[in-house]
């Protein structure tokens, strides 16, 4: 018998004897090699990522259907630099891609607003989810199930129960490694694994975007009464509906939502105004800013258009009107009745506002006719009156790492070239500083609601993101790739699909090393697990002058990790001009300060050209006891040494001596 705690959330804990085979009345168990919680995005690529390694994998998913956000409404891909986020995310793009090529032609009009795949509609995200899914027979896919409770044997996360939400069955996964999927971390927190919830202080993490912030979203000056101060708040939470201008597609509202109020919306009159609601003083391309509406009180929402006659919707956070905030702050602690609740509220407010906009007799007549050129589509979440059925959790809890990602690691220092280096990169992160309003509209604060931080692109470059910020504390067993460790300010850049989605297929190849090796998640053996990572197209450090193609991308990326390169430039196809600079790489490379011995001043010079490259490395494979295959580097002579060719015979090299 095995002496195990049964959590059934945070905070509530009860001891029970159980049988190491227990089935549950009226329900079963089963176990697999990794058990992911959670069908967003990053689930689906955890569980992939994990099958392809050849390991059984349980996935669950509260609702009937797989995708999270990316499925439910988000119809354009968060991405400023595409180079940045390769993996499964671009296998993703790239069926998405082929599919409206495929279906209406390579200069078909859906084709082109695509933009390579990185634009789509709901239901095609969802098909090319469950096809990459259904691809991998080692997977077994649990839709509508709702966690309830998780099993530990002591530090160990050994099983988790889940509900059938139509039958009431009963189910529980036990599993070698956890992935927790969700959007919230419901499955770390019932785990106990310890975790944030609010904004930290500015001093906290010397982060200058934390705490209380009011800011100029045109011309980023801060704003009286930005304190810096911690507190409770969240981001609010939306929904990103799917309209279609197409009148035969078309679902109209007809009448308004339950519980509305059309005082809700009276704000957006002021805003109109005030020019609130006129274009940004900066247009940038797929910020969501489409022309037709500026000065209008459509402009209350964000559109993209997307294929098949539809448009990406946003909630636009700057008008001060801004109905959704405060509405989420119960959210994360809730029980599952609760968030119903909450969800359904934001539900309501949402078709409240476009129901305003198309009916209210104070918009005028030229507004309201613009804005019943849209509506719900009608070939959209058709098992829901055609409304999205995720809604948008910007940030809720974020776990207790080993490391805490900050603001600090997502912008570039003062006298740096790029931003910091981490020697456990497992992906690449890339888009703003972003977050939407914590608090209704003041008295005296006139230009932006607090909280709300617009795409700090010019403070956020592209970073490196640590395996251990997956890590928690005090539990093992367990990977967390959404919920992870970080401010709330480095949230807000990590919080994006693509970038959740890399995480997630790291978490799926970590789970399959710790399983191989027989070791805690937490000591996998991080070169082994970039190396999977970059042979399936993960990009783990950003250069912006190399792809996919080259022959030392994945060897500079490699590097790029360990602190070869100063800047975003690897240079591949340029000679190494400096022999202090080749020995300080043959250094990182073996992690060893003696392995490489000081050369005398008119020797040096040998470790720029092929024969002294090829000395050299003949002497370390003696020191280390490891042959050097002759083919990894031909005798070229005095040939000087590129920079990515450096890299790559050792990277090649390297991977033999594991």
């Amino acid at each position: 018998m095995l002496l195990q705690q049964v959590r059934r959330g945070p905070g509530c804990t009860l001891v029970l004897i159980l049988l190491h085979l227990l089935l549950l009345p009226g329900g079963m168990a089963q176990s697999f090699d990794v058990a992911v919680i959670g069908g967003t995005p990053a689930g689906v690529t955890a569980a992939i990522a994990a099958a392809r390694q050849g390991r059984t994998v349980a996935l669950t998913e509260y609702h009937p259907h797989l995708g999270g956000m990316t499925s439910s409404g988000l119809g354009k891909s968060d991405v400023e630099t595409r180079a940045a986020i390769g993996g499964l995310f671009k296998e993703f793009v790239n069926r998405v891609r082929d599919h409206y090529i495929e279906t209406y032609g390579p200069q078909s009009e859906n084709a082109k607003l695509s933009r390579d795949g990185y634009y789509f509609e709901p239901h095609v995200a969802e098909k090319v989810f469950d096809d990459m899914i259904a691809e991998q027979p080692k997977i077994t896919l649990l839709r509508h199930h709702r966690l309830e409770e998780v099993v530990r044997s002591g530090k160990q996360l050994v099983a988790a129960r889940v509900t059938n939400r139509e039958t009431g069955e009963i189910r529980e996964i036990r599993a070698k490694v956890f992935i927790d999927a969700t959007y919230a971390g419901d499955l770390a927190a019932h785990a106990g694994v310890p975790y944030r919830l609010g904004r930290e202080g500015r001093d906290e993490f010397n982060e200058l975007h934390a705490g209380v912030i009011y800011q100029d979203y045109n011309d980023r000056r801060f704003l009286p009464g930005s304190t810096g101060k911690g507190d409770h708040r969240l981001p609010a939470y939306t929904f990103r509906l799917c309209v279609t201008d197409d009148p035969a597609n078309a679902f109209v509202l007809g009448k308004p939502p339950p519980d509305y109020d059309r005082n809700r919306y009276t704000g957006y009159f002021d805003d109109l105004e005030a020019g609130r609601l006129g274009p940004p003083k900066h247009l940038k391309e797929g910020r969501g800013y489409y022309s037709p509406h500026f000065n209008t009180m459509v402009r209350a929402l964000s559109f993209a258009p997307i294929p098949g006659h539809k448009f990406d919707v946003n909630m636009n956070p700057r008008p001060l009107a801004f109905p959704w905030v405060e509405l989420n702050f119960d959210y994360p602690e809730a029980d599952w009745d609760g968030r119903e609740q909450i969800i359904e509220h934001i539900r309501n407010v949402t078709l409240g506002l476009l129901y305003f906009l198309q009916n209210d007799p104070e918009v005028s007549a030229e507004h309201r006719k613009m804005a019943n050129e849209y509506n719900l589509a009608k070939d959209e979440f058709i098992d829901n009156t055609h409304f999205p059925f995720q809604i948008y959790i910007r940030e809720a809890r974020r776990i207790h790492g080993e490391y805490t990602l900050s603001e600090r690691d997502v912008t570039i220092a003062a006298g740096s070239a790029r931003t910091p280096i981490h020697g456990d990169s497992i992906a690449a992160g890339e888009f703003p500083i972003d977050s939407f309003p914590t608090r209704r509209r003041e008295p005296g604060h006139e230009v932006a609601l607090e909280g709300y931080i617009l795409m700090l692109d010019e403070f956020t470059k592209p970073y490196q993101i640590p395996y251990r910020i997956m890590v928690p504390k005090d539990v093992d067993g367990l990977l967390v790739p959404v919920a992870a460790s970080t401010t709330h300010v480095g949230f807000s850049t990590i919080r994006l699909e693509p970038t959740w989605m890399a995480m997630g297929q790291a978490a799926g190849v970590a789970a399959h090393l710790a399983i191989k090796s027989d070791r805690q998640p937490r000591h996998v053996a991080i070169d082994r697990l970039q190396r999977l990572l970059l042979d399936d197209g993960q990009v783990i450090s950003y250069f912006s002058d190399i792809d996919a193609a080259h022959p030392a991308f994945k060897a500079g990326q490699y590097f790029g990790a360990k602190g070869f390169f100063a800047d975003y430039g690897l240079r591949a196809d340029e000679p190494v001009t400096q022999a202090a600079a080749a020995a300080r790489w043959f250094r990182i490379a073996f992690d060893d300060e003696t392995i490489v011995a000081e050369e005398r001043a008119e020797d040096s010079q040998k470790l720029l050209d092929h024969t002294g490259l090829r000395s050299k490395l003949q002497a370390i494979a003696k020191r280390v006891a490891k042959p050097l295959p002759e083919e990894l580097l031909p005798n070229r002579g005095q040939k000087p040494v590129m920079r990515g060719e450096f890299c790559r015979i050792l990277y090649t090299w390297l991977a033999t001596l594991d």
